[in-house]
């Protein structure tokens, strides 16, 4: 019989392999946040915006047993940005720029709380000014704005909460924008007109009509005929790039940094099928389109901080026109000179959030005692009135009653 052997080596280190079951930490309480406003979205231009009013609750949920004592309770909201192109990389001071924008300190003296529904709700509230940058996640800097929740015991023990708060801008839509462009040496001349403002998600109207593409003589005229029609939405960003205090000498002295730009990037580009006009006896062309931002590009609003962060869209139309000769008396009769011709505009698009239902929180409050209306008019008091009248009025008691 064979013997058969057992690496005994192999036996002995197998304990080794078992993994011991992780033990969590003992919470005594977590920390809970009720937003009572509605979601943040500064209406109006950063120049003109009243603000947005930030208002929550936060809530304790003792666990342990024998209840809590807090020593101290505080939260802080900031402004943190985040830069792609540092001017140190490796420096995280350089990358990370955090502002405190508002600070609550829930406690003057040390708070008992007891396990179960005995729990204290803590009220909070802020109005972020209306010039603020909105969240952005943009290719040079990312804008966020992070509330942490801090609270320390008497034992030592440490309760933490943290969530960012997103903020959007929408801008009211206003007059239909109306754009001319002048083509020299030709006389063609373009009249757009689009929305004033647009909306990442959905499309938006585009009218286009090109006049001066007739030149008429005595026998016969040449003409321009538009062979393709194109249009881009490009993406624009810069970003005026700080140095940390330590490395602020690179830049030759403080305040002040490195402007960087990224090339345009394309969020939506289309050739325009749908037929369009020609009216040449009149000299026009007539042409209507809709254009949409692509989403899955994960485009960007419009962004005006003071930090440096600039975001901004045009909308660029590429023509391609031929030329051609005709004789007056048979216009139909038109012969390609084989002139051709690549005509380009653009046009600032403004790109934001729909405001929806939206309004300003200052129109949200209720009336104040001095913008009460007038009360209705008075009665005359009884010494006003005639007393002859009031001895023939018959007389009432109650007893009559």
């Amino acid at each position: 019989m064979k013997r058969l052997s057992i690496g005994g080596k192999h036996l002995v280190h197998d304990h080794k392999h078992k993994k011991s079951p992780k033990l969590e930490a003992h919470k005594v309480a977590k920390l809970d946040m009720i937003v009572e406003s509605p979601p943040m979205l500064l209406l109006g231009t950063p120049q003109t915006s009243q603000g947005a009013l930030f208002s929550a609750r936060m809530r304790f949920d003792v666990l342990d047993p024998a209840g809590i004592t807090l020593e101290k309770f505080d939260a802080r909201l900031d402004i943190m940005v985040n830069v792609s192109k540092p001017v140190e990389k490796h420096c995280a001071e350089c990358s990370t720029q955090v502002t405190e924008l508002k600070k609550w300190d829930f406690l003057s003296q040390p708070l008992k709380l007891k396990h179960g529904s005995e729990n204290r709700q803590f009220p909070f509230s802020y109005l972020l000014p209306g010039h603020l940058p909105a969240t952005t996640h943009g290719h040079l800097a990312q804008i966020e704005y992070i509330l942490s929740v801090r609270a320390t015991t008497t034992t030592g023990d440490i309760i933490s909460f943290k969530q960012p708060i997103e903020i959007k801008r929408a801008v009211a839509p206003g007059n239909e924008k109306v754009s001319t462009r002048v083509f020299p040496p030709t006389n063609i001349t373009a009249h757009i007109s689009l929305d004033p403002v647009i909306h990442p998600i959905g499309d938006f109207p585009v009218t286009l009509r090109i006049s001066g593409v007739t030149t008429k003589n005595e026998q016969s005229q040449t003409r321009w005929r538009l062979r393709r029609l194109l249009w881009r939405i490009d993406e624009h960003e810069k970003m005026i790039v700080p140095a940390c205090p330590k490395h602020s000498a690179k830049l030759g002295g403080e305040h002040k940094g490195i402007l960087r730009e990224e090339d345009p990037r394309p969020i939506a580009q289309e050739e325009v099928k749908t037929p369009w006009k020609s009216d040449f006896e009149a000299g026009d062309i007539h042409a209507e389109f809709h254009a949409a931002i692509n989403t899955r590009l994960k485009p960007s609003c419009n962004v005006e901080a003071e930090n440096g962060l600039g975001i901004t869209h045009t909308l660029v139309l590429e023509l391609v026109i031929a030329e051609e000769w005709a004789p007056n008396k048979k216009p139909n009769q038109a012969t390609p000179t084989g002139a051709a011709r690549v005509l380009k505009t653009s046009l600032q698009l403004t790109v934001t959030e729909r405001a929806g239902l939206g309004i300003s929180w200052d129109e949200e409050q209720p009336p104040m005692y001095e913008d009460v209306p007038a009360s209705p008019p008075t009665y005359n008091t009884i010494e006003e009135f005639d007393t002859n009248d009031l001895e023939e009025a018959p007389e009432y008691s109650l007893e009559q009653q």
